[in-house]
């Protein structure tokens, strides 16, 4: 069986042995790289998953990615709470996935199983009507904070522009987050996007239940 390699894009070197190590101990062959044009120059020869740093201080994360497309490995996003925003826009061109850091290595090791299952980036359209089915569950409320949550919003911005507390938005976050079945923000814009790009409204899908 093809032991699958990981290749780990990540200026910090502390995060690098740290992934490293959790992947080896995954079953993973790792390939570490400590700049964006390190990794760039490997991509003609690469196989496996990539998982990219998206603030990288050499070069611009939707760069990167861009210039990975062409490689065919799939790639998944890790992003501080401040790069949503660019991460959902890398996001919806096709990368696999992101991860807000700090995360767990179930939901890392998910996020690779799943990656590399996918053989092309295009999104399978059942993933995307079920994404829609999956949102439908939340209330016009929730739906909205989940949007300015996509959009990068910080909690005291969605409380402004909806005209209610910022308590009160971290309250629809965690009822948004329970009905979708996950603790992970990141899971919840992922689905967001995936719904985006199915063009099905909640509402839609709601009533073909």
């Amino acid at each position: 069986m093809t032991v699958a390699t990981i290749h780990v894009l990540d200026d910090d070197p502390g995060v690098r042995r740290s992934l490293r190590r959790l992947l080896c101990c995954a079953g993973y062959e790792v390939e570490l790289y400590e700049s964006a044009h390190a990794l760039l120059a490997a991509a003609p020869r690469m196989s496996g998953c990539v998982l990219l740093d998206i603030c990288m201080p050499d070069l611009d994360g939707r760069i990167v990615f861009e210039r990975l497309r062409e490689s065919g490995c799939p790639v998944i996003l890790m992003t501080g709470h401040g790069d949503v925003e660019m991460a959902v826009d890398v996001l919806k061109s096709g990368a696999a996935d992101f991860l807000e850091k700090p995360f767990s290595e179930q939901r890392l090791c998910r996020a690779i199983a799943e990656a590399l299952k996918k053989t092309d980036e295009r999104l399978v359209p059942d993933d995307a009507y079920r994404a829609a089915r999956q949102l439908a569950k939340l209330t016009p409320r929730e739906r909205e904070v989940l949007q300015g949550l996509v959009r990068g919003e910080a909690h005291k911005v969605i409380a402004h522009r909806l005209a209610i507390s910022a308590r009160t938005v971290e309250l629809h976050r965690a009822r948004m987050l329970q009905r979708l079945g996950t603790r992970h923000l990141a899971d919840a814009i992922r689905l967001a996007v995936l719904a985006d790009l199915a063009s099905l409204p909640a509402e839609r899908v709601l009533c073909s239940q």
